[in-house]
């Protein structure tokens, strides 16, 4: 039976316990009273079998404030509609995620009068990025005689995508470039730098670079001109994400996937504002996912749709596979930026023998994330044994990473040796500086 008795039915069977106060001078009555209980009881669940279903014109309606997002509390809504002639108080209880954290009570008492709606509200956290399940919402209301609480489900059972966080990324840009953000990237990127894309003449002046004197304008005008340039728009940006055993490690409660595909966000975020096209690369032993480079709010929502289930593999990774995938769908020059983790020689070499299918056509940078931060780890004075150790692997790991990120550098390509806090910063300032160079 999906009932519960109510408040009333207590009230009444405690007052047919009264009459057993005199049952010593009247047997009689405890026969009374029995047979009382008895139909009490009888009319309980007569009331529930008749009141047991939803009154027609009874629903209940879900819907949530925003698109969920990693870490981001989002208020889950239940809409309550009462389209009969006669009002219903009842109890409504929401079936949510298991897995998402709960930061408010998600059941309420309501009495909703004839044909009024009523609405509840609670707050959910996703931990995580993936594909959750919403049941039904678990309705109690009073039966026609208000003798039992009757159980029943209303509304659907539902999906919902949770998907990376967007404004952790623009926060993450924003304060990592700051002001320059704005002036370089947010003004369509009319500041002035060492970028290749012709923008003016004007006179020159003492400190300008002789490389930049336009001889045929000094001619003409009898007066030393120099080129003026500006950084350059509409360039290729390619994040390649390792999706291998290494980046499963978690830092904080995240992992290194994780933390590599909110840097990447904010990367394409500082790249839409100044102009360039943006795409990303997803590779474990095989491509994953793969979204061409371009711009737009329809473009990024591409993005998060692609990202939003995809997690890390406990296999290494094929970073042949991935960069010769690279090479073959991007003809024009890029700046390929690829997020890893190396702790051991043979790692290293594959990373280094694999660049090679990206240059010299494309500017890599390769930005390797530590667990933590390795030069603190071997500055310390070691305690015990144990400790002496733990710095010796450190030194030995942070030997592997500087001899890869040098060979890297030797190639003609970029590298950063990072961890989980730094990466998004760091990137960021990277990609402004190839842009103030004129590196692509």
């Amino acid at each position: 039976m999906r009932f519960v008795f109510s408040g009333r039915f207590y009230i009444l069977l405690a007052l047919g316990l009264v009459p057993l106060s005199a049952s010593w001078n009247f047997p009689s009555l405890r026969i009374a009273v029995l047979v009382y209980d008895i139909a009490l009881i009888a009319a309980a669940l007569a009331d529930y079998f008749i009141s047991r279903k939803l009154p027609e014109g009874f629903s209940i309606r879900r819907e949530f404030d925003r698109r969920f997002a990693i870490g981001d509390p989002t208020t889950v809504t239940l809409h309550i509609e009462n389209d009969t002639p006669k009002p219903i108080r009842c109890r409504i209880k929401d079936e949510y995620p298991a897995d998402m954290r709960l930061d408010e009570d998600r059941q309420a008492e309501v009495e909703i009068p004839a044909r009024r709606h009523a609405k509840f509200t609670y707050k959910l956290t996703p931990p995580k990025r993936g594909r959750y399940e919403f049941g039904t919402t678990a309705v109690r209301f009073l039966s026609k005689f208000g003798l039992v609480w009757c159980q029943a489900q209303a509304g659907d059972a539902q999906s919902v995508k949770v998907y990376p966080n967007m404004r952790r990324a623009r926060e993450m840009e924003l304060k990592a470039l700051g002001n320059q953000s704005f002036t370089a990237v947010q003004r369509k990127a009319i500041r002035r730098g060492e970028g290749r894309e012709f923008e003016s003449m004007r006179d020159y002046v003492r400190g300008d670079e002789l490389r930049h004197i336009s001889w045929t304008a000094t001619a003409r005008r009898s007066k030393l001109t120099t080129r003026q340039y500006q950084i350059e728009r509409d360039q290729t940006v390619l994040i390649a994400i390792d999706a291998g055993r290494l980046m499963t490690g978690r830092i904080d409660n995240e992992t290194k996937f994780d933390t590599a595909i909110h840097a990447a966000l904010a990367l394409m975020s500082a790249a839409a504002r100044a102009g360039d096209n943006a795409g990303i690369i997803v590779f474990g032993r095989r491509v994953h996912k793969f979204i061409p480079p371009k711009r737009g709010i329809e473009h990024l929502d591409a993005v998060l749709e692609a990202l939003y289930d995809t997690e890390p593999e406990l296999i290494e990774p094929s970073y042949a596979r991935a960069f010769q995938f690279a090479a073959s769908n991007m003809k024009k020059r890029a700046f390929v930026v690829i997020l890893t983790d190396l702790v051991d020689k043979d790692s290293s070499q594959d990373l280094i023998r694999s660049l090679k299918l990206l240059r010299p056509r494309h500017l890599p940078l390769v930005a390797t994330i530590g667990d933590r931060d390795l030069n603190a780890v071997v500055s310390s004075k070691p305690d015990d044994i144990r400790e002496v150790f733990k710095q010796s692997a450190a030194e030995e790991i942070i030997h592997q990473r500087e001899s890869a990120l040098r060979l890297v550098e030797s190639l003609g390509g970029l590298a950063l040796d990072v961890t989980t806090q730094t990466l998004g910063p760091r990137l960021l300032e990277s990609y402004l500086r190839v842009k103030e160079r004129g590196l692509l």
